[in-house]
């Protein structure tokens, strides 16, 4: 295994100096398995996926590579570098205000007329012209006469270097959050591999993010083809692992995800020896019943709910106090949810608007 650092260009700042992300290459001495593109810290405060890559990177010193290998630790610099006292905004493009994971290309692909000026070839070879319209239509989308945004001028250049790939793993963090994986419906079984304890199946369906934006053109191919009668299994893979919180880093904890990543690429033969996933309950539901809590009132909030616990129906989630309400009945208000859930994530301040998105939790849980 050779390893090789580049950087790549992704923007230009006000004053001239360029934004750039490092690039890790490793290279096997013979690529015969899935090559792999792993990236993190597309948000600014999402910081754990960095420790994640450095100790995938120590443990693959004692492994054969079979595939080649892509990471781009610290992907957002500008989104890195957004602080305000203590605290990293990198959640949004401060132009634009758009968040920096919605911004790569939907390609809106008619498949089906591809498909009819590309049947005659043999399925290996429709794999190798469609990844190269994917790649294309990226250089086309940033070469364009008008130009685009900032936010996404980075999000395709790292698109970019993502559909070269047949295996994406885009590491993420929640504020205030448990570990917890978004994987496509179709690939369901993958979830057992990670280190995660929960999954969120996903549809197939482009919502802005970069694992979506890597397995829907592929998945949409794959059901076109299967659809008029020629098997074919969907040869992309792309899964989204959200670490725990923002603002935070643990090695240790780094390490564990980093053997659940090293198991995954066990399976898929990307390195030679066999790495057995770690033993451990792993829950699910679907997108669909995954829910949004939002602050009925203003307030300070405590959360009483336990990330990654059940809570039952009825069971405490949170109190709001509101102090300017002292003397009435009002002052604190109790709050708790209506059927049995688990608590993925809750906002990172204690302080919130009404309306605020308080918690996201995961109902209809089934184990996998």
């Amino acid at each position: 295994m050779s390893v090789t650092q580049s950087s790549l260009k992704i923007g230009e700042l006000a004053t001239g100096p360029d934004l750039t992300v490092p690039i890790f290459s490793l290279k096997a001495e013979k690529a015969t398995a899935p090559s792999v593109y792993i990236q993190a810290n597309v948000h600014g405060a999402e910081v754990q996926g960095n420790a994640v890559i450095y100790q995938l990177m120590q443990l693959l010193e004692g492994y054969s590579l079979c595939g080649d290998i892509t990471l781009v630790p610290l992907a957002n610099p500008l989104g890195i570098n957004q602080k305000s006292g203590e605290f990293t905004l990198g959640r949004f493009d401060p132009i634009t205000g758009v968040n920096w994971n919605r911004e790569y290309l939907d390609h809106k692909l008619d498949v089906a007329v591809w498909y009819e000026a590309h049947q005659e070839l043999s399925n290996p070879e429709i794999f190798i012209r469609f990844r190269e319209m994917l790649v294309e239509a990226c250089h086309q989308r940033l070469s364009g006469e008008w130009g685009v945004t900032s936010g996404h001028q980075q999000a395709v250049n790292l698109q970019l270097m993502a559909h070269k790939a047949d295996i994406v793993l885009d590491l993420h963090t929640g504020p205030k959050s448990c570990k917890h994986l978004y994987c496509p419906e179709y690939e369901a079984d993958a979830a057992s591999l990670f280190s995660i304890p929960y999954t969120l199946l996903i549809p197939n369906e482009f919502g802005g993010a970069m694992d979506e934006s890597v397995f829907c053109p592929w998945w949409q191919l794959s059901n076109h083809m299967n659809a008029i009668g020629r098997e074919c299994k969907v040869p992309v893979s792309a899964f989204t692992l959200e670490l725990g919180p923002q603002e935070y880093i643990n090695l240790e904890d780094a390490l564990v995800d980093a053997k659940g990543i090293l198991a995954y690429l066990s399976f898929r033969g990307v390195i030679a020896q066999e790495v057995e996933p770690a033993k451990m309950s792993r829950y699910a539901c679907y997108l669909k019943d995954y829910k949004k809590y939002h602050a009925p009132m203003g307030g300070m909030v405590e959360y009483l709910a336990r990330l990654g616990e059940p809570l039952e129906a009825g069971s405490p989630l949170a109190n709001i106090l509101r102090l300017d309400l002292y003397g009435s009945e009002r002052v604190l208000t109790p709050l708790s949810l209506s059927q049995d859930c688990v608590p993925i994530l809750h906002f990172a301040s204690a302080s919130v608007y009404q309306g605020t998105e308080m918690y996201k939790v995961m109902t209809q849980v089934f184990e996998i």
